[in-house]
């Protein structure tokens, strides 16, 4: 018997992998959160991992509130550093896979050009430093896979998307920022492309390809071309206008772009990624139906 044990299961990563979980049954799913199993519990983290012997942990736990982790950055590293160093430390002895879920913010975003796995990480902010220190905390069991991700958004949970939503509802304008670049992550899309590897590598181990990956929708935008996407599907008369990043002041800087370059992780498991627009109009539909 498969068993999948997936950490942050309340999160929008995590409940898509809960939504899709019927789909597999011969899967045996454990989803838990901090409640249930708090990764930053060293001696809990051991003991739970012991208890349900996973052959495979999707780590989609992680402190993600950006601004804040500027005056938290202690409990910011103690979920998404120490947190992941727990899990490693329970793993010790097991054949057990490891996905940890990372982020762009480990990249400082002053490249011209999509970023590789290659490329050195640069973090511009407490939480991207927390979550390149848990990178290298995975990176210490060898049957690690990481994927970085960017602008994760999905009928679950806080994020961009519903924000946007919401206020095109009640607002004649919104104003968003246009000299951020980067490309949206439909949370089912990269819950199907988690599950779909998994799938891979278990009906050929041989399938399994460690290391760091990209994952993101196909096709750049701005943070204003997603917001006006979103309006218009949305059916909104609610104008949105353009703005530069200072019109918006931040203790944390947002990287200029984090365009990701999905080629390993497309080669490397054979996956079909959705462009954005297409994902958007998908997520905007299951909302409706909600």
């Amino acid at each position: 018997m498969t068993t999948i044990l997936v950490t942050g299961a309340s999160g929008q990563l995590g409940s898509e992998i809960r939504e899709r979980s019927a789909r597999y049954s011969g899967y045996e799913f454990i989803f838990t959160d901090a409640g249930e199993m708090d990764i930053a519990d060293a001696a809990a983290t051991a003991s739970f991992i012991a208890a349900c012997q996973p052959t495979w942990v999707i780590n989609c736990a992680a402190y993600t509130a950006v601004d804040r982790a500027e005056d938290e950055e202690a409990l910011a590293t103690r979920i998404n550093a120490t947190g992941v160093e727990n899990i490693v430390s329970a793993l010790q002895g097991t054949g057990c896979r490891l996905i940890h879920i990372s982020t762009d913010y480990v990249f400082d975003g002053n490249s011209p050009v999509p970023y590789t796995e290659e490329d050195t990480p640069s973090p511009a902010s407490a939480y991207g430093r927390s979550k390149l220190a848990g990178e290298k905390a995975a990176m210490r069991w060898p049957d690690t896979m990481i994927i970085r991700t960017s602008w994760l958004y999905s009928s679950y949970g806080n994020n961009f998307v519903k924000t946007i939503l919401g206020k095109a509802g009640s607002a004649q304008s919104l104003s968003v920022v246009f000299d951020q670049a980067g490309s949206p992550t439909y949370a089912a899309d990269l819950a199907s492309a988690i599950m779909d590897i998994i799938s891979g590598v278990i009906r050929n181990s041989s399938n399994f390809v460690p290391g760091i990956f990209n994952y993101s929708n196909e096709g750049v935008c701005s943070w204003f071309d997603l917001a006006s996407e979103i309006v218009k599907e949305a059916g909104s008369p609610c104008a949105v206008v353009p703005v530069r990043s200072s019109a918006w002041p931040s203790r944390v800087k947002r990287p200029a772009y984090s365009v990701l370059d999905k080629t390993r992780i497309r080669d490397a498991y054979n996956l079909r990624i959705p462009h954005w627009r297409t994902s958007l109009v998908n997520c905007i539909s299951k909302m409706n139906r909600i």
